[in-house]
């Protein structure tokens, strides 16, 4: 009762995270189209974060000593690389397709799981890359000479490798890890080592601070710049990354990423209807084969592993290979 109460919550904070994340594009794109470029919004939203979340990271300092390596990874991938990449990428191409290639990332997590920990991956796995790479194939529009801009292609990829990144160090940072790194303290002094990596790239100096006091277009309809930013701070990036992380210790990297997948839906929804994008239909089809492969993907999980953190690379977290068979079939569905 007691496992099935820790999956339970543990789903609950997965969909929070990605309903959280969904609206981060569509609440940043504006801001980028009023005269912010992608770097900025990214270093205000990181930021912004970081001083929400600073009271966390000092009740926590320990970490500082005990975890460095954990620490400076997740501040170098789960928050600079991800959101410099996405938010390079949505500038240069639509907020759904941008989301869609992130979620890649599930794909490429089983990738880390067969190459790099060298254990098994099942047939459905295959299945899953199989599909999300052909999906990926439809919302490029490879058939019409990339229709898309290449670098807001490449930006995209990027994100769903440091994605991979997200998920196996969340997992590694939970509190059954060895050390004990607490999950809301590996979130805030990585949002803070973050933003002095965003910083360096940003030149928040010179930025043109007066966006901020006017208003962004979204979709025909002015916005106070300041709302938007609220949001992608405190909604976003804050309530995102802390569901998120603690979803993970939960559950584990693979199935927590399969309800994680929901943020692209919810993106390419919100972006529909609040900024107006349209995908074709065969870019619409597209992005239904990554979704789905990449779900496919994560509920492929071996049948017999051992009871380890995934970033150790010995095995999944505790409890995985339970949630991942209820997820995949093997014991029926939760």
């Amino acid at each position: 009762m007691q496992a099935s109460e820790r999956r339970s919550a543990g789903l609950g904070l997965a969909l929070v995270s990605a309903l959280a994340f969904g609206g981060s594009g569509v609440a940043a794109k504006p801001l980028i189209e009023a005269g912010l470029n992608p770097l900025e919004v990214v270093w205000l939203r990181v930021a912004g974060a970081a001083l929400v979340l600073s009271p966390v990271a000092w009740r926590h300092r320990a970490l500082l000593t005990r975890r460095p390596a954990l620490l400076a990874g997740f501040a170098l991938l789960a928050v600079a690389g991800v959101q410099a990449c996405y938010f390079g990428a949505i500038s240069r191409i639509p907020v759904g397709v941008a989301m869609l290639i992130e979620y890649l990332g599930p794909a490429l997590l089983l990738g880390w799981v067969r190459f790099v920990q060298r254990r098994p991956v099942s047939r459905a796995a295959v299945i899953g890359v199989v599909l999300a790479a052909a999906g990926l194939a439809c919302v490029v529009e490879v058939w019409s000479g990339l229709a898309f801009d290449t670098l807001g292609l490449l930006l995209g990829l990027g994100s769903a490798c440091c994605q991979v990144g997200y998920f196996v160090l969340a997992d590694h940072g939970g509190e059954d890890a060895d050390g004990g790194a607490d999950p809301l303290g590996v979130v805030a002094f990585g949002l803070l080592g973050g933003a002095a990596l965003l910083t360096l790239l940003a030149r928040p100096w010179a930025m043109d601070w007066t966006v901020l006091a006017g208003s962004a277009r979204m979709n025909g309809t002015d916005v106070p710049a300041v709302v938007l930013l609220c949001w992608v701070v405190l909604v976003a990036t804050v309530a995102a990354y802390v569901t998120g992380v603690l979803s993970v210790r939960r559950l584990s990297p693979q199935v927590a990423g399969v309800v994680a997948c929901l943020e692209a839906v919810v993106a390419t929804v919100l972006a529909w209807v609040l900024l107006g994008e349209h995908l074709s239909a065969a870019q619409s089809a597209g992005g239904a084969m990554v979704v789905l492969g990449a779900f496919v993907a994560q509920t492929a999980t071996p049948r017999k592993a051992p009871a380890e953190p995934v970033a150790r690379g010995q095995g999944p977290a505790a409890g995985e290979a339970t949630a991942g068979r209820e997820l995949s079939g093997d014991t029926g569905r939760a």
